[in-house]
């Protein structure tokens, strides 16, 4: 069995920088030139000065937080994409909303890697309960699947039972999805006294994976690990079976910068997470994340040589993710205006029992018995989730649209 997915991952760190810094001037040109947002941005850039660390950094960033207003402002992805809509293989919506485009070629998101790296082998089924409706990580998990030769279970999110069902029936040799979901599956086969044990491994994202959660789905025979990515850039970083940290794809660059500015931090110190992707239909450069993580020391004990970031430290901005998916303070305003019987509201994220729970905090005077129950209604149309409603007449701070406290 092959330790690695090709040669690029225990190729020498200098190698690998050479060949990056050497692709970066042509994948600056193709996106000054085929992506308006770049070509606004970099119109006084000279494409072939950006060959070294520094002048990357240099580069003005572009904010995932600004999206919602530049894809107003641009339809439908702010002018960062370099291929037309028509072109492009699909087209994905998130809360926020936040439009998200998929291009032909395999494995376009580079998750194969990551797989790879959890110890899927071609001729495999992988039970994928990434969601598939509107989103991209089900596509992004069964395009890496096709690409390693593993057939896809599309499980999606929701309807336990029948999870549970499919994977006794259809005997899977592991799992993608949240971490907190492959729980849930896992306590639901042992309540139904359902044989699931052809599960042994699992690739998780999409929310935190604290150690006891991990412990706990260990206990029940399925080994975890974890990889970092979003609906912008895919893969960015994954773990391997040394779990010392999470080792950046081969396919982007990463920094770690000031938060809320650009220039980049020593090693070993938190900032947020900067990436420039080498993809042509999409081509990011210096897309903060709004994510905080900071560089490992030294090289991972697996082989693999490229560097390690910590993983995910906390969030730059009041963005949030619950669930594997993200929450914007400007959906909190929605639902306000949706109700003027409120005043004011916080999102409140807290972790109990293997899971992420939100309750929205709301000022109100009203006394309307029912209020809460719509309220609760408009926050899943607008969130695409369920969460608790708390209504007060005052008290709360309100310092922050979103409070996490996980």
């Amino acid at each position: 069995m092959d330790a690695f997915y090709d040669a690029l991952e225990t190729r020498p760190p200098e190698q690998r920088e050479a060949a990056l810094l050497a692709a970066l001037p042509g994948q600056v040109a193709h996106a000054r030139a085929n992506a308006p947002h770049y070509t606004a941005l970099l119109k006084d850039v000279d494409p072939r000065t950006i060959t070294t660390r520094a002048a990357l950094a240099a580069l003005p960033v572009t904010r995932k937080s600004d999206l919602i207003a530049l894809q107003k402002e641009h339809p439908p992805f702010g002018g960062l994409n370099a291929t037309a809509p028509g072109a492009l293989a699909r087209l994905f919506a998130s809360p926020g909303p936040i439009y998200d485009p998929e291009g032909h070629g395999r494995d376009w998101w580079r998750f194969a890697r990551a797989l790879h790296a959890a110890g899927f082998r071609k001729g495999e089924i992988l039970h994928n309960c990434f969601s598939y409706h509107l989103t991209p990580a089900g596509a992004m998990l069964e395009s890496a699947a096709h690409a390693l030769g593993c057939a896809v279970i599309p499980g999606g999110a929701g309807q336990t039972e029948q999870q549970v069902r499919a994977i006794a029936d259809l005997r899977p040799h592991g799992y993608a999805g949240t971490p907190s979901f492959l729980k849930i599956i896992l306590e639901k086969a042992a309540e139904l006294s359902a044989d699931v044990a052809s599960l042994r491994k699992a690739l998780v994202s999409g929310e935190a994976l604290p150690p006891a959660l991990r412990a706990d789905i260990a206990g029940r025979g399925v080994q975890v690990l974890q990889c970092y990515a979003s609906a912008d850039l895919g893969l960015v970083a994954y773990e391997s079976e040394a779990r010392e940290g999470m080792i950046v794809d081969e396919g982007v660059i990463v920094e770690i910068v000031r938060p809320g500015g650009g220039e980049p931090v020593p090693d070993g110190e938190p900032g947020e997470v900067v990436v420039t992707t080498f993809n042509r239909d999409y081509p990011l450069l210096r897309f903060a994340t709004g994510d905080i993580s900071a560089i490992l020391p030294g090289r991972s004990p697996c082989g693999r040589t490229n560097a390690r970031i910590k993983g995910w430290m906390g969030r730059a901005d009041q963005t949030t993710k619950v669930r594997g998916m993200f929450i914007h303070p400007v959906q909190i305003a929605e639902v306000v205006r949706r109700h003027p019987e409120i005043t004011r509201a916080r999102l409140v994220v807290t972790y109990a029992d293997g899971r992420d729970e939100m309750t929205l905090e709301c000022e109100t005077a009203s006394t309307d018995p029912g209020l809460a129950a719509r309220v609760g209604e408009t926050l899943q149309a607008v969130t695409k989730m369920r969460g608790n409603v708390a209504l007060g007449a005052g008290g709360i701070d309100f310092a922050k649209t979103i409070e996490d406290r996980r």
